[in-house]
């Protein structure tokens, strides 16, 4: 079975699919609280499953990375608008530190390619 990746780097592919599935990696953005930060992750990840052949309602599972839980709520504000409420994945969310400091909240998704 083929593999493909998307987006390579030197130490990751921020993508790959293989067979049905795509798995990416953790996606973080730039902006001035975790309101923002997700807006910009979630609008990465439509391009990304779009680029891989899919989109969010073939979502399998999603881990969240928050640095504070105190922005639990902001972040699911945005979630909750974004996600497909009829194929809501598997999910988790996580309180850690992120490698960048500036980073409030990281999301890693698998998910289903026809």
């Amino acid at each position: 079975m083929a593999i493909k990746r998307h987006e390579v780097g030197p130490r990751l592919s921020q993508a790959v699919v293989h067979g049905n599935t795509v798995y990416l990696a953790g996606v973080v953005a730039d902006g001035a609280d975790t309101k923002e930060q997700t807006t910009k992750v979630l609008a990465k990840i439509d391009s990304l499953l779009t680029a891989c052949g899919t989109n969010k309602s073939k979502l399998l599972s999603t881990t969240i990375y928050v640095t504070d839980m105190r922005n639990f709520a902001d972040m699911n504000a945005v979630w909750d608008a974004w996600v497909d409420p009829k194929n809501t994945p598997a999910r988790a969310t996580v309180e850690a530190g992120l490698a960048n400091t500036k980073y409030l909240v990281e999301i890693m998704c698998t998910a289903a390619v026809d």
